[in-house]
C-alpha cells in the first residue's frame, strides 16, 4: 500500500493530479493510497474514513475495495488497515474478526454467562445434536444449541433471543416475546441482531429484511410505516409524530415526482416509438442485404 509523505508545496505542484473515485477530487500522487490487492487508488483521507466507518459500524471484517466496479474485487489487508486507523479502532477490528471466527467455527461457542467472556470448546460429533457444554472458566453448564441451561431429554426452545455470540452481554434466558430483549433473531434469515439504541424499524445486515423489533412483522412493503399507527406497536416507532409525517411526505413526494415525470414524458415516448421502429427495420434490412461482389 502506498501512503502519502510530506513534501514541499513547490515540489507537489510538479506532480500530475490523480482523481479519487470516492470524492472525485484531484490530488497529487503523494496524497493517494493504492490498495495492494487490486491496485485501485483513492485519496488517503477518503479511504481512511471509509475503513473507519465500516469498523465502527461492524458491517464486515473483510473490508473490500470501495470501488463497486473493481475488476479484481480486492480487499484491504490487515497491515494496510493498521497503517491508516487509530489503535483503538484497530483493536475493535481484531475483536470483530475474532468474534466472527468463533461464530463460524462449529467447534467453538461463547459462554452465555453475562459475567464470563470465555470461548468454550465443543466435542467433535458427526451429527449436529445439542450437547452439554461446561465452561472451563465459570463452570456454567449449558446447551450447545440454544445456550440455555442444560436440559437433558428435552427439546430446545425455538426463537429464543440469545447473546451467546456477543461476549460480555446479558445472558438471555428469557422468552421470545420480551420486547426489551437486547438481541433477537431476524425473522427471515435467523441471524442474531443486537439493538442497543434507535427506532423500532430494523433492517438485517445479512439479508436486508426490514421488520418491526417488537412483533417481528415484516416492514419491507410498509414505506409509510403505517404499522406503527395501530395495533400493539402503536406509537412505539421511537420517532416523534412530526418526523414520521415528514418521512411520509418525502416518500409520497418521491412517488408523485416519478409519476409526474412519467406523465410528462409519455407523449414524447409515443412520438419517438415510430422513429425507433423505423431505425430498427432499416438496420435489419441492411444486415440482410447481400455483400457486393
Amino acid at each position: 500500500m502506498t501512503t502519502a509523505r510530506y513534501r514541499p508545496t513547490w515540489d507537489l505542484a510538479l506532480d500530475p493530479l490523480v482523481t479519487c473515485k470516492l470524492c472525485l477530487g484531484e490530488f497529487p500522487l503523494e496524497q493517494m493510497t493504492t490498495i495492494t490487492q487490486c491496485q485501485c487508488i483513492f485519496c488517503t483521507l477518503c479511504l481512511k474514513q471509509y475503513v473507519e466507518i465500516l469498523i465502527k459500524e461492524g458491517f464486515e471484517t473483510a473490508i473490500s475495495c470501495p470501488d463497486s466496479a473493481c475488476p479484481k474485487r480486492g480487499h484491504l489487508q490487515e497491515n494496510e488497515i493498521e497503517c491508516m486507523v487509530a489503535t483503538e479502532i484497530m483493536q475493535r477490528y481484531r475483536k470483530l474478526q475474532f468474534e466472527k471466527e468463533v461464530l463460524l467455527d462449529p467447534s467453538r461457542t461463547w459462554c452465555p454467562s453475562s459475567t464470563c467472556q470465555a470461548v468454550c470448546q465443543l466435542k467433535e460429533s458427526d451429527t449436529p445434536l445439542p450437547q452439554l457444554v461446561r465452561c472451563s472458566v465459570c463452570t456454567l453448564e449449558f446447551c450447545s444449541a440454544c445456550k440455555a441451561s442444560w436440559h437433558p431429554d428435552q427439546d430446545c426452545q425455538e426463537n429464543v433471543p440469545i447473546t451467546s455470540f456477543l461476549p460480555g452481554e446479558t445472558s438471555s434466558f428469557f422468552k421470545a416475546d420480551d420486547d426489551d430483549a437486547p438481541i433477537k433473531r431476524c425473522p427471515k434469515c435467523k441471524v442474531y441482531i443486537e439493538r442497543d439504541e434507535g427506532c423500532a424499524q430494523m433492517m438485517c445486515k445479512n439479508c436486508k429484511h426490514a421488520f418491526c423489533w417488537y412483533c417481528l412483522e415484516s416492514l419491507d412493503d410498509d414505506f409509510l410505516l403505517i404499522h406503527y399507527d395501530k395495533g400493539p406497536c402503536r406509537n412505539k416507532l421511537g420517532h416523534s409524530r412530526a418526523s414520521v409525517i415528514w418521512h411520509r411526505t418525502q416518500v409520497v413526494g418521491i412517488f408523485a415526482g416519478f409519476g409526474l415525470l412519467l406523465l410528462v414524458a409519455s407523449p414524447f415516448l409515443l412520438l419517438a416509438t415510430p422513429f425507433v421502429l423505423c431505425c430498427k427495420c432499416k438496420c435489419s434490412k441492411g444486415d440482410d442485404d447481400p455483400l457486393p461482389t
